[in-house]
C-alpha cells in the first residue's frame, strides 16, 4: 500500500533551534559533543567534559533531537536525554507536529533517507558539513500523520529489542575488562607494577596515507583494494569485518596495505577507537595501524587501549575536527606484562568472542528489519 502522501521541505517538517549561549562550569557534567553521539544509537550513554568547554553552544531541552551536522557521513543523531549545552557543530532539531509525529520524528532524523540526502548536500573536503540553508530546501516525502504514528508505535517496540541486546553486548564487553582488571590490574595506575613502555617502542605504528582526497580525486576510489573509514572502527566490535570504500589501481599508488591481524586506532572524528583488522586493508590518514612486536599481544593492546580511549578523547585539541597526533600515540606508556599471561588473556577472548558474535548475529537481524521498516516507508 502506497503511503507517502507528502512531500515536503525540511523546514516545514523541523525547526532548527539556534539560541546559544556561552557554557558555565556547571555544564560541563551534562555537555554533549559529538563525539558522545553513535551512529545508529538514538539513545546518549555518556556525556560531560572534563576540560573547560569554549566558545558558545546551542541550547537543548530534554527531546530534542541532535543531529551531527558535521562529519555527516558518521550519521549520527541521538533524543537529548536532559537539558543543556549541545555542540555548534551540530543542529538541535524540533518537530513541526502538524506535518510530523514527535514520536516518530527521531526516527525520521536518524534514518537513511534523512542522512543520504544530508551527505549529497555536505560541503567541505576534510569535515563535510551540512549547512542549515541548503538543508532546509531539501524535500523529503512522509507518510501520513496516522501512518507516522503505528509507525512509530512499532519502531519503538524494534528499539526496546534492540537496545536490550546491545545492553548484553556491552555486558559481554564489561566482562571482558573486568577479567583484563583481575589479571593486569588497572592499566593507567599500574598498581601491579608493571615494566611499562612507549607504546612507539613496542611494535610498528605509523598513520594511513592520504595524499588527495577522495572526495576530490574520484580516480582514487572504486577498484579491488579495501579502503577503511573511521566510522568503521568501532570500540564495540574486535574485529573490523566489512568496508563500504575501495580504492583503485590509482589510489593504491599513494597508500599502502596493512594486513590482516593489524590494530586500527582512530585519531580523527571518531576519536581513539580500535578494532582488528580481518582482512588486508589501505587506511587513510585518519588512522594509525598498530602491529605488536614479540612483547606484546595484539588482543591485550587492543583492550589495553580501551582504558585510556575516553582520556585521550576528551584532551584532543579543539580545531575544525578534535583529532589527536601520531606523536601521542608514540608517547603513550603501555603496561608490558609477561607475554604468557597476555596470551592466557587473548585466548579468554577469543572464547568470548564467540558468544559475543551469536548475540551480534541477532543484533544485526534486528537491524536489518529496523531499516526495512523505515526504507519501505520512507524515501
Amino acid at each position: 500500500m502506497e503511503v507517502k502522501t507528502m512531500r515536503v521541505r525540511f523546514e516545514d517538517i523541523a525547526f532548527n533551534n539556534i539560541a546559544k549561549r556561552l557554557p558555565t562550569e556547571a555544564d560541563m557534567s551534562s555537555y554533549i559533543g559529538l563525539e558522545h553521539l553513535d551512529a545508529g544509537a538514538l539513545r546518549v550513554t555518556r556525556y560531560g567534559s572534563k576540560v573547560p568547554i569554549k566558545g558558545e553552544k546551542l541550547i537543548m531541552v530534554k527531546g530534542d533531537v541532535l543531529f551531527g551536522r558535521r562529519n555527516t557521513y558518521l550519521k549520527r543523531a541521538a533524543i537529548a536525554p536532559h537539558d543543556g549545552l549541545f555542540s555548534a557543530h551540530g543542529m538541535v532539531l524540533r518537530p513541526k507536529e502538524d506535518v510530523i509525529d514527535k514520536s516518530f520524528f527521531p526516527f525520521f532524523i536518524s534514518s537513511d533517507y534523512f542522512f543520504d540526502a544530508a551527505i549529497r548536500i555536505s560541503v567541505g573536503s576534510i569535515s563535510p558539513t551540512v549547512n542549515w540553508g541548503t538543508l532546509k530546501y531539501l524535500e523529503f516525502e512522509l507518510p501520513t500523520l496516522e501512518e507516522q504514528r503505528r509507525l512509530a508505535e512499532l519502531l519503538w517496540a524494534a528499539n526496546a529489542v534492540r537496545e536490550s541486546y546491545k545492553k548484553l553486548l556491552a555486558a559481554t564487553d564489561e566482562l571482558v575488562k573486568s577479567q583484563f582488571i583481575e589479571m593486569f590490574g588497572d592499566p593507567v595506575t599500574n598498581p601491579m607494577g608493571w615494566e611499562t613502555l612507549p607504546l612507539g617502542e613496542l611494535g610498528e605504528l605509523s598513520r594511513g596515507v592520504s595524499k588527495h582526497r577522495p572526495r576530490n580525486a574520484p580516480e582514487l576510489l572504486g577498484g579491488d583494494y579495501p579502503l577503511i573509514q573511521t566510522g568503521e572502527v568501532s570500540a564495540a566490535n574486535l574485529y573490523v569485518t566489512s568496508y563500504t570504500a575501495t580504492y583503485s589501481d590509482i589510489g593504491l599508488k599513494q597508500s599502502k596495505m596493512w594486513p590482516k591481524g593489524t590494530l586500527c586506532i582512530t585519531i580523527a572524528a571518531n576519536i581513539a577507537k580500535t578494532a582488528i583488522l580481518e582482512f588486508e586493508a589501505c587506511f587513510p590518514d585518519s588512522i594509525v595501524g598498530f602491529l605488536s612486536g614479540e612483547r606484546t599481544n595484539q588482543l591485550f593492546i587492543h583492550f589495553w587501549f580501551s582504558f585510556f580511549q575516553k582520556m585521550l578523547e576528551e584532551h584532543a585539541p579543539e580545531s575544525a575536527q578534535k583529532n589527536i597526533n601520531l606523536q601521542t600515540l608514540r608517547e603513550l606508556y603501555a603496561i608490558v606484562p609477561p607475554i604468557d599471561l597476555q596470551n592466557r588473556f587473548a585466548d579468554f577472548v577469543r572464547a568470548t568472542d564467540k558468544s559475543k558474535f551469536a548475540l551480534q548475529r541477532t543484533l544485526d537481524e534486528l537491524e536489518a528489519t529496523y531499516k526495512s521498516i523505515l526504507r519501505e516507508n520512507l524515501g
